[in-house]
């Protein structure tokens, strides 16, 4: 049986680029390439980027350009979009970002996947040029998962409107596709599809399991995939002491807060959040969202994670850890692969 303290199951990081109180977007960007050197020498297995749109806390609005830096910088981890929100880009604009940098950093690059619009929906519709709110219900994620899979191909079906548009460079640079979810409806579109998943445990903990069975039932093997594939998204703060992991996430805690009573701003201090009184609503909205996290020393989080693949089978685990402090979230990485068999794979620091 695969185990995150033995280091037979692979660990991967899920980067927001968090904008924290006191420091700028261009200084949280400069932190995420820093970081994405950091989780390499520390042998975690693939480093992606997450699309958000309008909050102020995070800067990871464009993952085409972020990774570009990120893979520049780096020579062995996998990079990656976890996700790229579909509806808010042409397929043709995916394939075409993807495909150059699957073609400049070969056999390293993954494509994330998502159907939500990583926003509220007046940005979404900002983003898109909607005519109308009403032209943002139409779903037609299949269809352009359809064009963006066969951009990638060079090959439309017979009497596709795009059959003679050639993305450059996407055709014949396929990266690794993945399909991103939240609830049943893309665990099913990733089994029928014969896709890896990739679910957001972090915040969505409740539709775990019922989207794994989904997942798993759904599941055909396709010509990239013999057999399910599931890496689960989750929310992680490790510190030296459990007391300490606990005061660095009350950052999270207070931003979620926050961002849940339509005020999202850029990541407090935790000394903010230890010194803010949060209203009996506010409680109960910091209480669902620790259900879903784990923080605390290594032994505290390597328990709990090796319980959460026991329930799960998971095949890999993507950590997101959203601190104020960049040097914190470099050391909760640090502190978990320092005990686990990561450590083993480890690429000495360059002097």
């Amino acid at each position: 049986m695969t185990s995150v303290k033995d280091g037979s199951l692979p660990l991967s990081v899920l980067d927001l680029a968090p904008v924290g109180e006191g420091s700028s977007p261009g200084q949280a960007l400069r932190a995420s390439l820093e970081l994405v050197q950091e989780v390499e020498r520390l042998g975690y297995h693939r480093y992606w980027v997450a699309e958000h749109h309008n909050m102020p806390g995070i800067a990871s609005s464009a993952p085409a350009v972020l990774l570009a830096h990120a893979a520049s910088v780096t020579s062995t981890i996998r990079v990656g979009s976890g996700g790229v929100m579909l509806p808010n880009h042409s397929s043709l604009v995916v394939a075409e970002q993807f495909g150059m940098l699957e073609a400049l950093h070969p056999g390293r690059v993954d494509l994330g996947i998502g159907r939500a619009p990583g926003t509220d929906q007046l940005t979404a519709r900002a983003l898109r040029r909607a005519a109308s709110l009403r032209a943002l219900a139409a779903d037609d994620f299949p269809e352009q998962l359809v064009e963006l899979q066969s951009y990638f191909r060079g090959r439309f079906p017979e009497g596709h409107p795009f059959q003679s548009i050639t993305a450059v460079p996407g055709a014949g640079n396929q990266p690794e596709l993945w399909l991103l979810g939240s609830s049943d409806y893309s665990a099913q579109a990733a089994g029928l599809l014969g896709l890896p998943f990739s679910f957001a445990h972090h915040f969505s903990a409740g539709n775990t399991l019922p989207a794994l069975a989904a997942y798993r039932a759904n599941f055909r093997p396709s010509e990239t995939l013999s057999e399910p594939y599931v890496m689960l998204g989750v929310a992680v703060v490790c510190a030296e002491t459990d007391k300490e992991a606990k005061f660095l996430a009350g950052s999270s805690a207070l931003a979620f807060v926050r961002l849940r009573s339509g005020r999202p701003g850029r990541y407090p201090t935790p000394e903010e959040a230890a010194e803010y009184s949060f209203t009996p609503f506010e409680r109960e909205i910091v209480k669902g969202w620790q259900q879903s996290h784990i923080v605390g020393s290594p032994a505290t989080v390597l328990e709990q994670l090796d319980d959460l693949v026991d329930r799960t089978d998971a095949d890999e685990l993507m950590l997101t850890t959203m601190t104020h402090s960049p040097a914190a979230r470099r050391k909760s990485y640090e502190l978990l692969a320092d005990a686990t068999a990561l450590a083993g794979r480890a690429v000495p620091r360059a002097s």
